[in-house]
């Protein structure tokens, strides 16, 4: 016989803030149904009511020993935020597989969790929202207020126009979580506010997180509301804007920022105007390319792809081995293991400003070099670029985890600084040209992202120094004075030797004596 499947463990989490008149109602209507599906436990939360809201849970679970409950208080009001941290951060430490908030209010009914549930259940979404705005004039019909109804429209309606999603809502506060899914971002570094909820649904689209959205019956019965509608407008957007500046690289937001470790973050720009298009662009099919500091391996693909006969380097190993790749694994800041010499084309793709001496690489890398020339694309940021001007004139010096102020860069160029880089190491620089920012990546590739792209191009023919994002650059290699001198001699030696060879040998004739 095989072993029972042991259920998925469920948190029920009851976010409540003077619920006294609610809670015991919205607590007997969590369906049986989904005690028997899951092993469950009922977690209320308080948020420091100075009404009987904690006496009231504590009264049900003493009466109602059969499910398994959990009465919490937060001894100060930590908003409605905070107080979401405070069960989220429970379901993490208890090791539940889902959570669901469920508000004391009994603004949204508690039977529609077995429904809700079913896509998490079966590995389809990492959250589930319940939609109030999915059948069409429902919310009115539900009792929510016209202001209300119109507000989240605008709201949701600006929202997805700047990430490019198409939810119904960002505002409807019943949710469901993976767990594993709140495990992969620092929720714990969102607002205490109501707007706490837009930025866990920026942080779960930054991760990769699958959101799926379910109609809701809406229900707006006596209870009162505690936001200020215009400030939660104001954060919303906010909140937004500052999401679509971190994507950008612009602005750097922790929060917003994936919890992952390695370089995975570090993923490809393609298919539109891009160091990664035109790196790609600049490599022909059938080439000997190396990839120094490959990141995650996604260039190096494409480039099989192309039929080349490709090599990278990294001190992390490409996320996933391909057969048509070498492999050297190796930190750049230590002295080269790997040959370039096999190689015609070089790729530095955001590279030497991670390098803790960019000058030492670049000589060491020249010594390898011949009278043959090799292809170098190089990328690296612009830390002149117009945002990072206007930053540090308000007296922002943010770094983050990507962007041109990635906290792992240790050195910036501008297109002056990187020129006299590239020359004093030999390279010969045949073409450098400013790249836009990748708005496609942030904004999507629409209309609205590829305004923005162009927008930026146009500006860059203004103004590459200043309104370039990262400098992009094709140049040829030389050989270092090492080489030329070894060579030179060889050379000399064997030219001397073929000279005395080819010259025919002189006869000496004796001179005759003289005599008196």
């Amino acid at each position: 016989m095989t072993a029972p499947s042991k259920q998925p463990r469920l948190l029920i989490f009851v976010i409540a803030y003077y619920a006294e008149s609610t809670l015991r109602w919205v607590l007997e209507r969590i369906p049986t149904s989904i005690f028997q599906t899951y092993d469950c436990e009922v977690l209320v939360v308080d948020d420091a009511s100075k009404d009987r809201t904690f006496e009231i849970g504590r009264e049900y679970q003493a009466n109602h020993p059969d499910i398994r409950m959990t009465v919490l208080r937060n001894e100060h009001n930590q908003g409605y935020g905070g107080n979401q941290k405070v069960g989220y951060a429970y379901a993490l430490s208890e090791g539940f597989d889902f959570v669901a908030m469920v508000h004391g209010d009994g603004q949204y009914a508690p039977e529609e969790l077995p429904r809700l549930m079913e896509p998490l259940h079966s590995g389809q979404a990492d959250a589930v929202f319940g939609s109030r705005m999915m059948s069409r004039f429902g919310a009115l019909k539900g009792g929510m207020p016209l202001y209300k109804y119109v507000g989240n429209k605008i709201l949701t309606t600006v929202q997805n126009a700047l990430l490019g999603t198409r939810l119904s809502e960002f505002h409807s506060g019943y949710r469901i979580y993976a767990v594993e899914a709140l495990r992969r971002i620092p929720f714990h570094l969102n607002s205490n506010d109501f707007h706490f909820d837009t930025e866990i649904i920026l942080q779960l689209l930054n991760s990769g997180g699958r959101i799926q959205e379910l109609p809701i019956p809406t229900y707006y019965g006596d209870e009162i509301s505690r936001v200020n509608g215009m400030k939660y407008a104001k954060d919303v957007v906010l909140a937004t804007a500052r999401n679509v500046l971190h994507r950008a690289g612009v602005l750097y937001q922790r929060r917003y920022d994936p919890i992952s470790h390695g370089n995975q973050h570090y993923d490809l720009k393609l298919g539109y105007a891009s160091s990664h298009s035109w790196a790609l662009d600049a490599v022909p099919a059938g080439a000997r390319v190396l990839d120094i500091g490959a990141g995650p391996g996604g260039i190096a693909r494409e480039l099989a792809n192309k039929g080349c006969t490709t090599a990278v380097v990294d001190q992390h190993p490409p996320t996933e081995t391909d057969p048509r790749i070498q492999v050297f694994v190796q930190n750049l800041d230590e002295p080269l293991r790997f040959n370039v010499r096999d190689y015609d084309h070089l790729l530095l793709l955001d590279v030497i400003e991670h390098l803790k001496d960019p000058e030492r690489f670049l000589g060491e890398l020249r010594q390898q070099f011949d009278y043959t020339p090799r292809k170098l694309v190089l990328t690296t940021p612009n830390v002149a670029f117009v945002v990072q001007r206007l930053m540090l004139l308000a007296g922002q010096f943010n770094y983050g985890k990507a962007g041109i102020l990635d906290r792992t860069h240790t050195r910036l160029f501008t297109f002056r600084s990187l020129r006299h880089l590239l020359r004093d190491n030999g390279f010969r620089i045949k073409e450098i040209r400013g790249v836009p920012a990748p708005f496609p990546k942030v904004l999507g590739n629409g209309v609205l992202g590829q305004a923005a792209l162009g927008a930026n191009l146009a500006l860059i023919r203004l103004s590459k120094t200043l309104f370039s994002y990262q400098i992009y650059v094709e140049a040829e290699t030389t050989p270092d004075v090492s080489f030329v001198l070894e060579d030179s001699k060889e050379k000399g030696a064997l030219r001397a030797q073929q000279l005395s060879k080819a010259q025919p040998k002189k006869r000496s004739k004796a001179k005759p004596r003289r005599t008196a």
